[in-house]
């Protein structure tokens, strides 16, 4: 292996096992303690945990998502490395990492919890302080944070109405919203990374980028069929595109400016 490799690469690693580890003990319990099972909750061997190896109690497979976690925060360390950012390597691989944590979570379990998002508004404060001043980083995230108090507020009405077309069609409601609070959680954090006024942008692209990946999910279901049985319980986190948002803003500026006009 090339000497200028082994750094992001063993770095890459140590991130995709604790993002894995985060995103297996913390749903479950909140806090940190040994990896159990989802099926049966018995607790791993770290042997067997750290080889993504199937459960020795009752031989459920831990899946694909440690591999491509690993795939994932490897392919993201040698960007960072290689990509130049504001933040420089270590600060870029943290926010890569947490940003990873985020999107594993959200998409398992429709949660965005108080001990990342803690951690997350101080990280991103840190950075935003450093990077933009206290002023911007302020206004960030209160910009954040109110702009998409409003779009929760509407997502509010929409699962009222949602309810009661459940309701009328007898099939039983299950409290899902079309935004969360952890949402707008995720946006001052994100509005206090980017700072202001590029949350606005920040926010736009992840609406659009949300919009594009419902679009698919929309027409994945039509082309199975499903659509009239299932149109009103549809529903996708949207912290991933706002975290995908994020990170082509803050880590591939080029790419962007290419779709922008002037």
């Amino acid at each position: 292996m090339n000497s200028s490799l082994i750094l992001p690469v063993l770095a890459g690693l140590l991130c995709a096992g604790v993002v894995n580890y985060l995103a297996d003990v913390l749903p479950r319990s909140r806090r940190l303690g040994i990896p159990e099972c989802r099926q049966c909750g018995a607790k791993f061997r770290w042997a067997d945990y750290l080889r993504a190896r199937s459960c020795q109690t009752c031989g459920r497979s831990r899946g694909f998502r440690p591999w491509l976690v690993l795939i994932a925060m490897l392919g993201l360390s040698l960007l960072a490395w290689f990509q130049p950012n504001r933040m420089g390597y270590v600060l870029g691989l943290l926010v890569l990492a947490y940003f990873a944590l985020v999107v594993v979570i959200d998409v398992e379990h429709r949660l965005i919890l108080r001990p990342t998002s803690v951690f997350g508004a101080i990280l991103a404060f840190g950075i935003g302080w450093w990077l933009h001043g206290l002023m911007a980083t302020l206004f960030g995230g209160l910009a954040g944070f109110v702009i998409m108090s409003v779009f929760y507020y509407l997502g509010v009405l929409f699962s009222r109405f949602r309810a009661r077309r459940l309701q009328a069609s007898g099939r039983p409601v299950d409290g899902e919203e079309a935004l969360g609070g952890g949402d707008v959680t995720l946006a001052a954090i994100l509005g206090l990374l980017m700072g202001w006024p590029l949350i606005w942008f920040g926010l736009l692209l992840g609406v659009l980028l949300g919009g594009v990946l419902g679009l698919a999910v929309v027409v994945a279901v039509l082309v199975r069929g499903e659509y009239g049985r299932r149109a009103m319980t549809l529903f996708m986190p949207y912290g991933p595109a706002f975290v995908a948002s994020a990170f082509l803003i803050l880590f591939l500026p080029d790419l962007i400016a290419q779709f922008l006009p002037g």
